[in-house]
């Protein structure tokens, strides 16, 4: 089945690849509403579930009770800084060998892995010194 075209999921796709801070739904929302201003947070909630299901974006959970979106769905590691709750792209080779180190332990079969980096931003450093 063709999924129907939405004018206001191309509006919510499009405002996710102008960013690169990996923004909550009440964020997204926030800024979509200020170009569609009648755009429910539910209808926001509904696009961001629908596109991450689809694989157009990417849905990260990282512990922090709120899910972060980000438009680029390569294979890529994230920074989360522990102070201000920052979500950053990390530039790194590649670590797909830990799949491996992983599997050497356990009976079962690993597919996959998701990895997250944990620290203080840049920003944050700056603003205690």
């Amino acid at each position: 089945m063709a999924l129907k075209h939405s004018k206001q999921r191309d509006m919510i796709k499009d405002f996710l690849m102008s960013r690169k801070d990996h923004p909550t739904a009440d964020v997204v929302y926030m800024n979509v509403r200020q170009i569609q201003p009648n755009i429910s947070l539910g209808t926001v909630y509904r696009n961001l579930t629908l596109l991450a299901d689809i694989g157009e974006i990417q849905r990260l959970r990282l512990g922090d009770g709120v899910d972060h979106f980000d438009a680029d769905i390569s294979e890529h590691y994230h920074f989360v800084c522990n102070d201000c709750g920052g979500v950053i792209d990390l530039e790194m080779e590649n670590i797909d060998s830990i799949q491996e180190v992983a599997q050497k332990k356990f009976d079962g079969h690993i597919t996959g892995h998701v990895t997250h980096f944990y620290g203080t931003c840049n920003c944050c450093m700056k603003a205690v010194k």
